[in-house]
C-alpha cells in the first residue's frame, strides 16, 4: 500500500472482481444497550482494501469479530467466497485471518519461528509448505534477526510485526486488521504496507479498522466511519 501524506483519493475502480467478503444487513446489540452494529452491509472484492474508522468503543472490533466468524450477529449474513461461518465453519476459517487490536495472542517463551510454525499447524497448512511459508513470513516482516528470540524479550513494535506475520502467513483471502499500525515505527509501517500490497496483488481483500484518520494518508478503495452502528461513507 502506497503512502500518500496529503492524498484523500481512493484507488481506481478495478471492475467487477469476485466478491470475497460480504456483510449483509448485520445487526448486533449487547443486552440493555442500543445496537452497536445496526443494519451494516459491505462487500469487499478481490484486490480491494477498505478502511473503517470511528472513535474508540464505537463497534469496529465487534464488526471485525462478526466478519471473522468469532461471534454471531442477531440478524444478517456473513460470507467469505460464499462460505458461511456456521454451515461451512472449517472451510470458512481457512480463508479468513483476523489481527486483533493490542499485543495479545503470543506465548512468552516461544520464539518468533516457533510461533509461526505453531500458527502454520493450527491453520492446517500442508506439511510440505510450512517451512517455506514460515521463512517467507520472517523475511517479509523483517524478522530475520529476531527469529530465535522469545516473545517476552521483544519490544512492542517487534511483537506487532510478529502478530502481523502470523496473520498474513496462511495467505488468507479475507484479511481483517484491527489497528494494525499500533506500536510500529516507520520501518514497520513500510513492511505492513508492502504486505498489504502483496496480498492485494494475489487477489485477497483487506478490511482495515482504526480510530485514526488513516484514510487521509493511505489509499483505500473505499472508506467509512462507523457512527451509531451505521456505516457512513467518508
Amino acid at each position: 500500500m502506497t503512502v500518500h501524506p496529503t492524498s484523500t483519493q481512493v484507488r481506481p475502480a478495478r471492475g467487477a472482481a469476485e466478491a470475497v467478503l460480504v456483510l449483509d444487513g448485520l445487526v448486533k446489540a449487547w443486552p440493555g444497550r442500543p445496537p452497536v452494529v445496526d443494519d451494516v452491509s459491505l462487500t469487499l472484492r478481490r484486490g480491494e482494501v477498505t478502511w473503517i474508522g470511528g472513535r474508540n468503543g464505537v463497534g469496529k472490533t465487534t464488526l471485525l469479530r462478526i466478519a471473522a466468524g468469532l461471534i454471531r450477529a442477531e440478524r444478517g449474513v456473513v460470507s467469505v467466497l460464499g462460505l458461511s461461518p456456521e454451515r461451512d465453519r472449517r472451510e470458512f476459517q481457512r480463508h479468513v485471518a483476523l489481527l486483533s487490536a493490542g499485543d495479545r495472542g503470543l506465548f512468552a517463551r516461544l520464539s518468533v519461528r516457533e510461533h509461526l510454525m505453531y500458527w502454520a499447524r493450527l491453520n492446517l497448512l500442508p506439511r510440505g509448505q510450512r517451512v517455506r511459508l514460515v521463512e517467507r513470513a520472517i523475511e517479509s516482516f523483517a524478522l530475520q534477526e529476531l527469529a530465535g528470540h522469545r516473545a517476552d524479550r521483544m519490544s512492542m513494535g517487534q511483537r506487532q510485526r510478529l502478530r502481523l506475520a502470523m496473520t498474513f502467513l496462511p495467505e488468507p483471502d479475507a484479511i481483517l486488521l484491527d489497528e494494525p499500525r499500533n506500536s510500529l515505527d516507520d520501518d514497520g509501517y513500510a513492511v505492513l504496507n508492502d504486505s498489504v500490497d502483496t496480498a492485494l496483488a494475489r487477489g485477497a481483500s483487506v478490511l482495515w479498522c482504526s480510530p485514526r484518520g488513516e484514510d487521509r494518508v493511505l489509499r483505500f478503495d473505499a472508506s467509512y466511519t462507523l457512527e451509531g452502528g451505521k456505516l457512513v461513507a467518508s
